[in-house]
């Protein structure tokens, strides 16, 4: 806990889902924090309760100059910046996923490295992870095959971050860690976007009435999900203890279907509707868990919430900030 005070630290998208939470949690730690990321209203608003605790940089970072002005005079970078998206925005925007998320990446890096930074946090992903992998994954499976398809372009871009991230430090000297979390969910996520993430777009759809509520694949594939403020906590203490270019995974061993899912979230919203499963959609990767042994091992990470726990204040934040009266 003596690590924090007084750092200054540069986290990029830290107006975002995940960074918003870093950022809240830096604070707490003492750390003096600036967000780098694009400007947009609904961004400033996941930020509305520390805006005027920490300094923000509106720029996109996908031109090196905009990047060396950003990171200079850093101590650390957490770099959370990233293109995301759903499975089906995912599946049809491949070069995009690639373009974007590289282009970031190296950006940051490089501004990292000539500046002096001290500590680099890189964010993975879960999707740099082959379809038919160990379940529960170990991070040394991270490279093996290509990754699953549906994210062949994103799993690829956080694969080459990892790598430009060994490199570095191998060449440069810099202290890099790599953080692969599982997938996140939890206030402020990105509920309004056609392309949310599972959880977030279930949610909104039982909140706006839907019914039948359609989702996608046949139910049966499985994912473990993460609370954001584990995530953001994880992140913080992996580039405190283990600032290597050295992957670990950042989630729970607590896997469910996406049936079991969606059965919990009708339950806890009270929105009793009829549920159709289309298996002629895209499933993704037929099991998604991860191996934890690791995180516990090198930095004493456990996730503390509880996926029906994490659900249930995810749905509570959201009924929250809808106006009165509507669904």
């Amino acid at each position: 806990m003596n690590f924090w005070p007084g750092k200054r630290v540069a986290v990029t998208g830290g107006a975002g889902f995940i960074g918003s939470h870093a950022c809240e949690l830096l604070l707490a730690r003492g750390a003096q924090v600036t967000v780098i990321d694009q400007p947009a209203p609904h961004k400033a608003e996941r930020l509305r309760e520390i805006r005027d605790r920490l300094r923000v940089i509106e720029t996109d970072l996908w031109a090196l100059d905009d990047a060396l002005r950003a990171i200079e005079g850093h101590d650390i970078v957490l770099h959370l910046a990233a293109t995301v998206g759903g499975i089906r925005f995912n599946a049809t925007h491949q070069g995009t996923m690639l373009r974007d998320n590289l282009l970031l990446g190296l950006n940051v890096l490089e501004a990292a490295r000539r500046h002096r930074v001290d500590r680099v946090l890189l964010v993975s992903s879960a999707c740099v992870y082959p379809r038919q992998c160990a379940i529960p994954t170990p991070e040394s499976e991270g490279f093996r095959d290509l990754p699953e398809p549906t994210n062949l372009g994103y799993g690829w871009a956080k694969r080459t971050l990892e790598l430009l991230g060994q490199t570095y430090a191998e060449e440069f000297g810099m202290r890099v860690a790599v953080a692969r979390p599982y997938n996140t969910y939890g206030p402020r996520d990105h509920f309004d976007s056609p392309d949310a993430h599972v959880i977030a777009s279930l949610i909104k759809r039982l909140a706006d009435g839907e019914n039948p509520l359609r989702v996608w694949g046949s139910g049966e594939q499985s994912r473990s999900f993460i609370y954001v403020t584990d995530v953001a906590r994880g992140m913080l203490e992996l580039i405190e203890r283990h600032p290597q270019p050295d992957p670990v995974n950042l989630g729970t061993e607590e896997e469910v279907t996406i049936r079991q899912l969606v059965e919990m979230l009708v339950r806890l919203s009270d929105h009793p509707v009829d549920v159709v499963f289309d298996p002629s959609r895209p499933s993704g990767q037929p099991r998604r868990n991860c191996d934890t042994s690791k995180a516990k091992r090198v930095i004493g990470f456990d996730a503390q919430v509880r996926l029906e726990d994490g659900l249930a204040r995810t749905l509570a934040w959201y009924a929250g900030r809808q106006p009165a009266g509507a669904r």
